[in-house]
């Protein structure tokens, strides 16, 4: 691979080009295997990706045990961004948000503790709580910054007015949220506003929560139990196939650039602005170097207007979520 690139997320952190979603090692989609999943880590770590998100409701605190247990001897090498702000019963049901500045410091402590670490590098409200003043939330969080226990912060899934309030409290390194070429909302808006205020953006999702790939072809492709994406808009019925048709126009244009499906969905990402850090999220080794190969494609102006063309925003048929997640974005 060489040398691995670098991007900037705000004005003080660099962060490999492209990123790791540590999620689905944990919970939503499907069985995990934490063996597995450490090689994975460890595999992309010496590829020079240093780049791993969690939250503290992957796995109800699996997930940051995961990476801590999975970093020790390595922690130099890695940035490691968790986030705070979702409330979930021991039995996994999601109760609300909570962006109390009590509630965020107690959640820090407890990340850490599951992390065995001293200090989170990015540290993220990963849904912003219309209860909860931003100004508060944000306070909070810069205490922790203060305190040493973090070093930047981030924001996921807020409005363009919300993280004009934050940017206001204290710097924010980094707007997190979903953006591919099947969900381009960011366009409208948003990424504008990261760029006006030098906020970096963090895509989750690129590859489409896998459907991109073009590997899934029907429902039943998708693990039996705990898969989140058997309940999702777009992944059933007529929605299903309607999008398996814009997959097939990945599939035509990747044979073209001799590239995979998945290659050529995150190159368009990528493509999209240097500001822009894509963190795919995967359980195996060979995944992992394939979304690193996405590195050496190279998409002419030709081909980002053909994929632009093929994936206008609001292409996709189905939501995002389910209407209860869906009710949690853009506060």
């Amino acid at each position: 691979m060489g040398l691995m690139l670098k991007r900037k997320l705000g004005d003080g952190l660099s962060v490999s080009i492209l990123g790791l979603g540590c999620m689905g090692m944990s919970e939503f989609y499907g069985p995990g295997d934490d063996a597995q999943s450490f090689a994975v880590i460890h595999r992309a770590i010496d590829l020079g990706v240093d780049f791993l998100d969690s939250s503290d409701i992957y796995g109800n605190g699996h997930n940051e045990e995961l990476i801590g247990r999975a970093l020790r001897g390595r922690r130099d090498r890695a940035i490691v961004a968790t986030k705070f702000g979702n409330v979930r019963k021991p039995t996994g049901e999601f109760i609300g948000v909570n962006g109390r500045p009590e509630y965020v410091k107690a959640c820090c402590d407890a990340s850490l503790k599951r992390l065995g670490m001293d200090t989170i590098d990015l540290y993220y409200q990963h849904r912003v709580d219309p209860d909860t003043p931003i100004e508060d939330t944000v306070g909070a969080m810069a205490d922790l910054v203060r305190a040493g226990k973090v070093r930047h912060i981030g924001l996921s899934e807020a409005a363009p007015e919300t993280l004009r309030r934050a940017c206001a409290v204290y710097p924010i390194a980094a707007l997190q949220t979903e953006y591919s070429l099947w969900t381009r909302d960011v366009e409208q808006g948003m990424l504008a506003t990261c760029r006006e205020l030098g906020v970096g953006f963090v895509a989750y999702s690129p590859l489409g929560r896998g459907f991109l790939t073009g590997r899934f072809q029907k429902t039943e492709d998708f693990a039996e139990k705990g898969d989140i994406r058997r309940t999702g808009p777009r992944f059933s019925g007529d929605n299903l196939e309607r999008n398996l048709r814009l997959v097939e126009q990945v599939k035509e244009m990747a044979e073209k650039k001799r590239c995979t499906p998945a290659q050529l969905a995150l190159a368009w990402v990528l493509a999209q602005g240097h500001d822009i850090v894509p963190i795919p999220g995967t359980r195996r080794v060979r995944y992992l170097e394939e979304n690193l190969n996405a590195l050496g494609v190279r998409l002419s102006g030709e081909d980002k207007s053909a994929l632009a063309e093929a994936f206008p925003p609001g292409v996709t048929a189905g939501d995002r979520y389910p209407a209860p997640g869906m009710k949690m974005l853009n506060h």
